[in-house]
């Protein structure tokens, strides 16, 4: 994936790994069984495990042969052949099968078994409050703590988190480093995946049932249609086993929310540059026949190489847009009146959420208030907030799309037709 970013081995751990490569040359092929076991422990890979268990009857069969006689001329023509394809398998063959693994035995399990402490926060892909907040497909909510920025290069064995007895060190094939935090569906977790890539984990809780699996499996799907551009990509999901969950590519950087309150509201040109580059995120999701229904400052993360709107958990493809399990989906300052009044919910409803976003960034605050929830709901139905704070350019259609009526609301594509003129 072309923005997650792999874990940088240190020196000492290339040399050890190939000295490690290195012991079916020095002994011949003898230490080859153990050389590969230990890279399918390491690994976690049943193949390397069952290609150890071959290098063990191609050598212990030349070792039988060897002890069984006096001299190599004793030997049977079939046990001659036998023993030599065994020495050469797991002599040349090992060595050959090492030397492939020397980059991933370097990247991969940092510590033993019980995987040690991962560093401080991170930002992920798929929901975007992983860098405050959580909900929907991607990082975790910290709810307003803030914690200490974290250097990525270091080693995941460093003891800054304490890992509670409750956290799991493997979800599916992806090892954990860190909790991001936890929301109504679910939780997530940095993780690094079998390629040393690091990785948002979202385990999920609702999905209890094979009719939501199923549900869910549709709605992920319907994300990974989404162009990859100004969005944070899906990798992986499982529905099966006793963990459902959802993976996807790692963002580094800051949530919008946190950005706009550490540093204050963004002056004309970034406003400018997010407007442009999340209205595109949402037409890309559009396109894609999918809702994100949570639209807000915490789900856009400014990545390194611009701003990326993560979080699609609770998106829906287009057909199954309706709320019809009475669970509001959804942050209230954020929200869209026909999400409040119950009513078909469809792409309008994120431009009005964009609107809403758009405008925090330029105040460093929510359009309608984060006060109580019905004076919040109040203000989403009846008040048209003063746009003045806004850059000419985008008072317009910011007020186009925060018309009460989604009907009356330009699309994404509209939108950045008319941030570009």
């Amino acid at each position: 994936m072309q923005h997650s970013h792999p874990i940088r081995p240190s020196g000492m751990r290339w040399t050890a790994a190939v000295a490690w490569a290195c012991l079916p040359l020095f002994t011949c092929g003898l230490a080859t069984p153990f050389t590969i076991g230990i890279a399918a422990f390491w690994l976690r890979n049943f193949w390397h495990a069952a290609a150890a268990s071959v290098y063990l009857v191609g050598i212990g069969t030349f070792a039988i042969a060897t002890l069984a006689y006096s001299n190599y001329e004793e030997w049977p023509p079939g046990v001659s052949v036998l023993a030599t394809m065994g020495l050469l398998v797991s002599w040349i063959g090992g060595l050959i099968h090492s030397a492939i693994l020397v980059p991933f035995m370097a990247r991969a399990r940092l510590e033993g078994p019980a995987y040690g402490q991962p560093q401080g926060p991170a930002r992920t892909g798929l929901d975007g409050t992983a860098h405050g907040r959580h909900g929907g497909m991607a990082q975790a909510r910290h709810g307003g703590t803030s914690r200490p920025p974290v250097d990525l290069r270091q080693r995941t064995t460093a003891p800054t988190h304490h890992r509670s007895s409750t956290e799991p060190q493997w979800v599916g094939h992806y090892r954990v480093l860190q909790p991001l935090g936890r929301g109504g569906q679910g939780a997530v977790y940095l993780a690094v995946a079998p390629n040393g890539t690091r990785v948002a984990v979202k385990v999920l809780h609702d999905l209890v049932d094979e009719t939501a699996r199923t549900r869910f499996a549709r709605e992920v799907e319907a994300a990974r249609r989404v162009a990859t551009f100004s969005t944070a990509r899906v990798l992986d999901v499982s529905i099966t086993g006793q963990q459902a969950y959802i993976v996807s590519e790692y963002v580094e950087g800051p949530s919008l929310e946190q950005l706009v309150k550490k540093r204050g509201p963004r002056d004309e040109d970034s406003l400018t540059r997010l407007a442009l580059s999340t209205a595109g995120a949402l037409a890309a999701i559009h396109k894609a026949g999918v809702v994100h229904r949570d639209f807000k400052p915490s789900n856009v993360l400014i990545g390194n190489d611009g701003p990326r709107v993560i979080d699609f958990g609770i998106a829906r493809a287009l057909d199954q847009v309706t709320m019809t399990s009475g669970k509001m989906v959804g942050t209230p300052p954020y929200m869209s009146p026909e999400q409040l009044s119950g009513e078909t919910v469809g792409p309008a409803s994120d431009v009005f959420s964009w609107a809403v976003t758009i405008m925090f960034a330029a105040t460093g605050r929510p359009a309608f208030g984060e006060d109580t929830v019905p004076a919040v709901f109040n203000r989403v139905l009846t008040f048209h907030p003063d746009l003045s704070p806004l850059p000419p350019g985008l008072r317009g259609i910011v007020g186009a799309c925060l018309n009460k009526r989604p009907d009356e609301r330009p699309s994404a594509s509209d939108v950045m037709l008319a941030i570009v003129r």
